[in-house]
């Protein structure tokens, strides 16, 4: 690419990075897409929650974003991994693993999480699949079935509230000793939902479908479908190389207009939220890249 200098460059080209990418082509601006094409929900079958887009697989719906996206002209692309920003005197420099270093006025980061799988044989095989980490997601394709809930604590009585109305049939799997109030636990067997305490050996699958969960101790449980909570990390480390400051929980903190605490760096998607989802994603980016747009105009005018 001969190109090295940008208005714009947006590390990440998946929902929120191509929605901000439209926002910006649409406004005339000379942007760089940056992207290695590995997205969180690569194994997912399927899609949902998103009008239009309903039941189609995450590569399908990318792949015609893309297409649209690709309509305007100075928006550019570019096949790789972003190891490095840090800020210059045009702005920002963006150095990838290739080593081509690109520069922008502003930096919106899109690149999503990664998710940390935990040390349990099937559970990463299953991930995205019958393991889910979103019931609105997914929840009403799996309504009715016999169905697990893997997690402890605060979190675990909390997820349990969203996901007991889809089946009668709901056990919540805390793998080792419940950390819940006794007020907790005689809520979920008020709403009969079972508590198992036993410790997970694996999870055995077919293709990443569940058969079932075996314990430690031997026991087996069959099982259709199982909810996860599990830990991320940010893809692109940008406390570090830029200095933006993160949530507790580890998400890149932004403002209602998706900024961050560094003057021209921008992020949207599943970097800034715990509400993971193409719909989101999709309306973060678009509204970062109006913002970035805005702020753009203000500058030159």
């Amino acid at each position: 690419m001969q190109n090295k200098n940008f208005d714009v460059i947006i590390t990440g080209g998946s929902y929120a990075g191509l929605s901000a990418a439209m926002a910006l082509g649409r406004s005339l601006r000379n942007v760089l897409v940056i992207d290695n094409g590995k997205p969180c929900n690569r194994q997912t079958p399927h899609s949902h929650n998103f009008i239009t887009h309903d039941g189609k697989t995450p590569k399908e719906i990318s792949h015609l974003a893309k297409k649209d996206v690709e309509k305007y002209d100075t928006v550019h692309f570019y096949n790789g991994t972003v190891i490095k920003m840090s800020e210059s005197n045009s702005g920002f420099a963006v150095e990838t693993a290739s080593g081509d270093i690109f520069y922008a006025k502003k930096l919106i980061l899109a690149s999503g999480v990664k998710d940390v799988m935990p040390d349990i044989p099937g559970f990463a095989e299953c991930w995205g699949i019958s393991v889910l980490h979103c019931p609105y997601c997914h929840g009403y394709e799996v309504k009715n079935e016999v169905t697990g809930i893997l997690s402890n604590g605060e979190m675990a009585f909390e997820f349990s509230k969203l996901i007991f109305n889809m089946t009668k049939s709901l056990t919540l799997f805390t793998n080792g000793k419940a950390v819940l109030s006794d007020d907790q636990i005689e809520k979920l067997k008020q709403n009969t939902i079972s508590l198992n305490e036993n410790e997970i050996e694996k999870i055995e699958h077919a293709d990443g479908y569940i058969q079932q969960i075996i314990f430690k101790n031997g026991e087996t449980v069959s099982l259709h479908t199982l909810y996860a909570k599990i830990p991320f990390e940010q893809n692109i480390d940008a406390s570090g190389n830029l200095g933006c400051e993160l949530t507790e929980q580890g998400f890149i903190k932004v403002d209602f207009m998706q900024k961050t605490k560094v003057p021209g760096v921008f992020a949207c998607g599943d970097n800034v939220t715990m509400m993971r989802s193409v719909a989101n994603a999709v309306a973060q980016g678009n509204f970062a890249g109006a913002m970035v747009n805005k702020e753009l105009s203000d500058e030159a005018f």
